[in-house]
């Protein structure tokens, strides 16, 4: 992409959205405007509102919001703006040479912005449609893995109109198939949102009920006891490389990395970067990452959990393509322990996005 001479590329920040994880987002928001090189780029953010509407944001309003998802908001008089379906830099629209997106969950991360923008012309960060959706749906995820041999933990799916027609069928078969303790998640959602540790049929059932408030879909995993909590970083779009890995070590009430332990308890876990590992497991993990980001065809960056058996099995967890990027997430710790600064990787990302759509534009559209 040339540019006017003196002219820094215009980088929209696009955070917030009509998920569970609205306010992390805004969080990972800030981090990036921070960490944007002001030599190369111009910063514009934009938040959409939990009602779907984009609206324009002061970014020193943001940069000055508490470090704390039950306090951080948009500004709800903001402007609004919208997107032309082409050109992508119409002054009616969002005038940008690039969109980093921050949105994490459903309606943001499962590739329905990402199909949006590329109807638009506008290069982004991160996955495109394809990999976005299959790593936000962990039940096609899991199935995707599953074909490429990656190890993952014994689990079941759930549909909701399965869970209404036969409850008590399906309690009895779970318990028996998976056992306790065993992990319940909304399929597609993140940041431990709608999550339950289970250890009791009632549990069990309370757990699925609680899920199912969240999506349509549940995954029941198995709980494998004395696990490790292990995190790799994953950066490129063909060649990726991957970080190393950390291990996150749960001290909350909750007992495993819940959404409060996650955003809320400052005491509720703790980082180790890089994990105390032998040195194969550690590079067994970073193949598995890197493995991983492959075979669910993602682009520029994820993160990769695994799960760290007492016996040694290392199990795939999930993946996320658009990991959070707040100033305590492990994505841009990881790599800062890998050599790779915080404003350094923005614009990697950057970069990484504009190499991809380069690469398209040039294919043909005609025969």
């Amino acid at each position: 992409m040339s540019l006017a001479p003196g002219r820094k590329l215009r980088v929209a920040v696009l955070c917030g959205g009509r998920s569970a994880e609205h306010e992390v987002s805004l969080l990972s928001a800030r981090f990036v405007v921070e960490s944007l090189d002001r030599e190369r780029f111009e910063p514009v953010v934009f938040g959409i509102d939990k009602e779907g509407r984009w609206r324009l944001q002061d970014e020193a309003t943001l940069l000055a919001a508490p470090r704390d998802p039950r306090l951080i908001a948009l500004h709800a008089s903001a402007p609004a703006r919208s997107i032309p379906a082409w050109p992508a830099a119409a002054p009616e629209g969002l005038g940008v040479d690039v969109v980093f997106p921050v949105l994490h969950g459903p309606m943001g991360e499962d590739g329905t912005v990402q199909g949006l923008l590329a109807l638009a012309g506008l290069p982004h960060v991160g996955a495109g449609v394809l990999g976005s959706a299959v790593g936000m749906d962990k039940d096609v995820m899991k199935r995707l893995l599953a074909s490429e041999g990656i190890p993952l933990v014994p689990h079941r799916v759930i549909r909701i109109a399965e869970w209404e027609r036969q409850r008590d069928l399906l309690l009895c078969d779970l318990a028996e198939k998976l056992g306790y303790p065993a992990f319940v998640k909304p399929a597609n959602l993140g940041s431990s949102v709608g999550v339950s540790r289970v250890v009791t049929d009632e549990e069990l059932a309370a757990g699925i009920d609680e899920a199912f408030r969240w999506d349509t879909k549940v995954i029941v995993e198995r709980g494998v006891s004395g696990v490790r909590e292990l995190e790799c970083a994953v950066l490129g779009n063909d060649d990726p490389i991957a970080s190393c890995v950390g291990e996150i070590v749960v001290t909350h009430g909750d007992g495993f990395y819940s959404y409060v332990a996650k955003y809320v308890d400052a005491e509720g876990s703790e980082t180790r970067i890089p994990a105390d590992l032998p040195r194969d497991v550690a590079e067994r993990i970073r193949e598995l990452a890197v493995q991983t980001f492959l075979a669910l065809e993602c682009e520029g960056l994820a993160r990769v959990d695994v799960f760290l058996a007492p016996d040694g099995e290392i199990y795939v967890n999930e993946i996320n393509t658009l990991p959070g990027f707040t100033a305590i997430s492990m994505f841009p710790k990881l790599w800062a322990a890998s050599g790779i600064g915080a404003t350094e990787l923005v614009s990697q990302l950057v970069d990484l996005a504009l190499a991809r759509a380069a690469r398209r534009a040039a294919l043909r559209t005609s025969v």
